[in-house]
């Protein structure tokens, strides 16, 4: 590890790499459209919401003609636009997507600067997300992706491409950062962070957001970071320092962190004012500009005076251009709003899946054989598929906290990691953010990875990833796509706790984006995963820890081709006098429950809560007249409420009596197993439920 913070002879360096091999003409080109365009939005607000790249133009620019290599992918933040229009992006498109004009980058459908972008002339750019921080994870699974398909897969056109994060001096405080600064150092990935540091996180001072000021100095003893520090508002300065972390990071030697200090000449967004700076710290800010310096830097050396303000005019007509043309654009069509949430066979994504490297999985069929051979525990059904899948496509990864020698705290992936290797089945450091982020990065690049979290609870620390992840589709226009699965075991198993016996599956339904996936048995859950694992949009894959190894919800092996459509729930039994809708774990419970009735209660096992079966329940509902529902999570809000909402609004007239629930109270999952009889649904509660409902 080294800092490096002694000066550079920029002479020499100039001399020796022609400039790094910067084409400085078009960098000046783009660095006066990109002031001129913050310029114009900030004096006439025709865009929504306005954040201005002042200031930081010169270090994106540069960066952004380093990024040559074919998968070289970049996670950019709000102030990032002078990157994106150094990789591909045109003035028109970033008008566009300010005013949320129709087609764009995101089809209005996002904030204006949170870009992506499909591979033009430079780094892909990885979908960003608004919030601060959550970039840097999903950069860190791009460059693990890097590393497995030029190494494990053998692409060698991939090899040397690396992955770049940029961040602001206020998000080195974010979980995000820290996470991917463990994952990067610790595997030594070819992920180059760039941080900059223009001293204020929107008002807030950098002293108190880092201490000495200084994140560079700070990370100086960080184990397997090569470090860069310098003045990113000093062209030949700038050049060198992104010329040699570049470098060293293509060359495989491990990640690098580059820090510039740079001058945010703007507010944090446009109704900010700076109130909280001195009229002198904005005349330091002013005097650091980096425009006048490029200006300084290039004439009469690289080009003349005549020649730059040739060059100034000829951005300043291209800008007042693309401005009246993007005014011109149609907003955006409100009847699609609600198009491409989820994966369309006839319309795919342009990145991110397997999808969009034209790779295409076997259908599989819906009609189990084995029925006469041992049966097997959840546990190992979920283990076999896992298997399965991984022989059959070799873009399967599977990670989380000890997935690997250990085969997980509930032991679904023993033995995979002896099978099929530590890059396939691997373990992570204890951070959810990060485990899911690089999820999502991978996904991105072109792999299916299966990140497990140990319990429900300990999904909330990666709560922002998630939702991110399920709306990346919507955000994007259908551009990029990251369908990822997560295993998540939850709910009780003979004892309870506020932390490990969570189930809150309705977290997930309600999250845009997600399909939930909510197995009662060994079969479905083969089926149901397979599905998972062969298709196109981010799964919740959910693990009842009281089914893993329970007698009830043992079934023969279905095979390894055996899928189930996600959305068809099943009839568990038929009755005539009373449907019950249920899923996971209540699916035993209700079956014992309507011993008692016999013929008289059809159970339904919706198996997945979205997509759900609203046909078969109603089907069922104008068959039986009542309807009752059970489900472990607590009743206020949870998913039987939305079930119960849907019945009464398409099948009011056929009811012979209230829609009724068992559910848990508005409490946690308690540790006594006494306790727990008051909380998780019973076989006496539901049956108590069920006899008042018949006799109504």
């Amino acid at each position: 590890m080294a800092i490096f913070t002694d000066p550079i002879d920029f002479d020499e360096w100039s001399e020796a790499d022609d400039n790094g091999g910067f084409d400085w003409e078009h960098i000046a080109y783009l660095a006066l459209v990109s002031r001129k365009m913050d310029e114009l939005e900030e004096k006439e607000g025709f865009v929504k919401y306005q954040f201005s790249a002042r200031g930081h133009e010169l270090g994106q620019l540069l960066l952004s003609q380093k990024l040559t290599f074919p998968f070289d992918g970049a996670s950019v933040y709000y102030r990032s636009r002078p990157f994106a229009l150094g990789s591909g992006l045109t003035i028109t498109e970033g008008f566009e997507a300010g005013m949320a004009k129709a087609g764009g980058i995101s089809d209005g459908r996002d904030v204006g600067v949170v870009f992506n972008l499909p591979r033009r002339t430079g780094a892909t750019i990885i979908p960003m997300a608004g919030d601060v921080g959550s970039q840097y994870t999903p950069a860190v699974g791009w460059a693990q992706a890097i590393r497995y398909r030029a190494e494990a897969l053998g692409e060698e056109a991939i090899d040397g491409s690396i992955a770049v994060v940029l961040g602001g001096d206020g998000s080195v405080a974010t979980n995000g950062f820290w996470s991917a600064l463990t994952m990067a150092t610790t595997l030594k990935l070819p992920v180059l962070f760039v941080i900059e540091d223009n001293g204020f996180a929107i008002s807030v001072r950098s002293d108190l957001q880092t201490p000495g000021q200084n994140i560079a100095a700070n990370l100086a003893s960080f184990k397997n970071l090569q470090i860069w520090d310098g003045d990113g508002g000093n062209p030949p300065e700038t050049a060198a320092l992104v010329d040699q972390a570049v470098e060293f990071v293509r060359s495989g030697r491990g990640p690098g962190l580059l820090r510039l200090r740079v001058q945010r000449m703007a507010g944090h967004a446009g109704h900010d004012n700076q109130a909280y700076k001195t009229e002198e710290e904005r005349a330091a800010d002013r005097a650091r500009d980096p425009l006048p310096a490029l200006e300084r830097y290039v004439v009469p050396d690289l080009m003349s005076q005549v020649e730059w303000d040739a060059l100034s005019a000829k951005a300043e007509l291209a800008v007042f251009k693309a401005r009246d043309e993007a005014l011109a654009k149609a907003e955006p069509n409100v009847t699609h709003i609600t198009h491409q949430v989820w994966h369309d066979p006839s319309d795919p994504a342009l990145v991110g899946g397997l999808e969009a490297e034209d790779l295409e999985l076997p259908a599989g069929t819906n009609q189990p054989h084995g029925a006469h051979s041992a049966r097997i525990n959840m546990l190992d059904a979920i283990r076999q598929t896992l298997d399965s899948e991984m022989m059959l496509n070799d873009r399967v990864l599977l990670f989380g906290e000890d997935v690997g020698h250990k085969g997980g705290v509930h032991a679904a992936t023993l033995g995979l990691q002896t099978k099929h290797g530590s890059d396939r089945v691997f373990d992570t450091s204890l951070s959810e953010e990060g485990i899911i982020g690089r999820a999502v990065g991978m996904a991105l690049a072109g792999l299916k990875p299966v990140p497990e979290i140990q319990f429900r609870k300990y999904a909330d620390p990666a709560a922002e990833q998630l939702n991110n992840c399920g709306t990346l589709r919507w955000r994007t226009a259908n551009r990029f796509a990251a369908p990822i699965v997560v295993r998540i075991p939850g709910g009780y198993r003979k004892i309870g706790d506020p932390w490990h016996s969570v189930t809150s599956e309705v977290t997930f339904a309600h999250a845009p984006g997600w399909q939930v996936v909510v197995p009662s048995n060994a079969e479905d859950a083969v089926g149901l995963l397979r599905t998972a694992l062969r298709g196109h949009d981010p799964v919740i894959f959910f693990e009842h820890r009281a089914m893993l190894d329970a007698a009830w919800a043992r079934r023969p092996y279905p095979g390894d081709d055996f899928t189930i459509p996600f959305g068809k729930g099943k009839r568990v039994q038929t009755g005539d006098s009373l449907t019950i809708v249920t899923w996971g774990a209540m699916v035993e419970l209700c079956e014992q429950a309507s011993e008692a009735y016999p013929g008289e209660i059809e159970i339904i096992d919706l198996r997945t809560l979205v997509p759900w079966d609203k046909d078969l329940v109603l089907e069922s509902i104008h068959k039986t007249g009542k309807c009752l529902i059970v489900h472990e999570d607590i009743g206020r809000g949870g998913f039987g409420a939305e079930i119960a909402a849907v019945i009464t609004e398409e099948a009011f007239m056929a009811l012979d009596g209230p829609v009724m629930r068992v559910t848990a109270p508005a409490v946690p999952v308690p540790y006594s197993p006494t306790l727990m009889t008051g909380v998780v649904p019973t076989v006496a509660g539901i049956q108590s439920k069920v006899k008042e409902l018949l006799e109504f």
